[in-house]
């Protein structure tokens, strides 16, 4: 299987930045296809799992690409499309074209050409080998709720913080963390930074042993403090002010520019760029099982892009193991005299004469024809008449 996880350095030295677009550009290019693939779900009532599917296959797609090759916003609809797919929750192609138009200007629509159904479905034969068909995707959706429910302490402030939480991993697809980090990383990096944010502190939870140090370290290993903090300073520099830059499009303006709601200003202070990180190591991620003292609900507040109501995935009924099998006991078997099957009756006697036999006074064709004349060589001229043989 591929691997989709990539050094800063690479991600500074993409297709796009080798064909003469600079990072920055690039960065804003990325922000705006995540964000129309968020709304254009949204407005098509996709769930979660599909969108961000769809934001990962965007910038897994660029890694190979440039922008100056394939536009981002038909790009944006073709993985849009192919997620729905994957995630069975599929959409027709005119479908989503007739909602991108709505959503687009008149002059970034120009960018999907004549026949827009045409270039969407074209361009997901790309994006295909692009990806290498490696479509299955997993989020930091379902790991954040299941470390969630390992977290003792106040419900309400749990609740809130898990909220918060699901709206920075909502807001981290518009970023390249997918790119350098699995789920689990970045899920326990957000849930940390909601923490902070929420003034919940973890103080007790489930499985916890005299080696763990921090409630992270039972679902990641060896994660430090400084990839921590870089992960939450790439999310929280999505809500600072930036600069328009010169030329080009505009960036879109969305939700993602503003802080998530509930969220007090004076808790934190945000940073205003995320400082470099030096000798990052490589995070081990553990297994661990599910199990929780409080009874946690789907996120409510700021979730932009889910299903209204979202369900509560019912529990699995507990069997209890089969008693083990108890083996006949052996009887002994009686000794005697040996058994004597009686001899098979014979065969009765045939009431049709058996095949392929000639009846008796059988006259054969050659015994009319008589012995046949010696072979000889074959003389010229035309073949002597043959001679007729009456009937017997």
């Amino acid at each position: 299987m591929p691997y989709w996880y990539y050094d800063k350095k690479d991600l500074q030295n993409t297709p796009s930045f080798r064909d003469g677009i600079p990072n920055d550009s690039e960065n804003r290019y990325r922000k705006e296809g995540a964000r129309f693939i968020i709304d254009t779900g949204s407005k098509m009532d996709l769930g979660y799992n599909t969108v961000a599917t769809g934001v990962v296959y965007f910038h897994r797609f660029y890694m190979f690409h440039s922008f100056r090759t394939f536009p981002r916003y038909i790009t944006a609809c073709c993985c849009l499309f192919l997620a729905g797919k994957v995630e069975e929750t599929p959409k027709k192609c005119k479908d989503i074209i007739k909602v991108a138009k709505s959503l687009l200007t008149e002059q970034k629509f120009s960018t999907f050409g004549e026949d827009p159904k045409e270039e969407v479905m074209t361009l997901e034969r790309i994006l295909l080998q692009t990806i290498k068909f490696d479509l299955q995707v997993e989020h930091p959706y379902g790991y954040l709720l299941k470390y969630a429910k390992c977290l003792k302490g106040d419900k309400a402030k749990l609740q809130k913080m898990v909220q918060m939480a699901w709206t920075f991993v909502n807001d981290s697809l518009c970023t390249t963390l997918c790119l350098q980090w699995e789920p689990e990383v970045i899920a326990v990096a957000l849930m940390f930074l909601a923490g902070k944010l929420s003034k919940f502190e973890v103080v007790d939870w489930n499985g916890r042993v005299s080696k763990h140090n921090a409630w992270w370290d039972m679902f990641v290993e060896d994660i430090t403090m400084e990839l921590l903090e870089d992960i939450c300073h790439q999310v929280l520099d999505l809500y600072s002010p930036q600069t328009q830059p010169s030329g080009g499009d505009s960036p879109t303006q969305t939700t993602a520019s503003k802080p998530p709601k509930n969220e007090k200003k004076a808790s934190v202070t945000p940073p205003t760029s995320a400082s470099p990180v030096a000798a990052i190591t490589k995070p081990v991620v553990t297994p661990v099982k599910n199990g929780s003292d409080v009874k946690l609900e789907p996120p409510k507040i700021d979730m932009r892009f889910t299903y209204p109501g979202y369900p509560a995935m019912p529990a699995y009924p507990v069997y209890s193991a089969p008693p083990p099998a108890i083996p006949a006991a052996r009887l002994p078997i009686p000794a005697g005299p040996p058994l004597v099957y009686p001899e098979p009756p014979p065969a009765p006697p045939a009431r049709f004469p058996p095949v392929n036999v000639p009846p008796p006074n059988y006259f054969s064709p050659m015994q009319a024809r008589g012995p046949l004349p010696p072979r000889g060589p074959i003389p010229p001229g035309p073949p002597p008449p043959r001679p007729y043989y009456p009937p017997p």
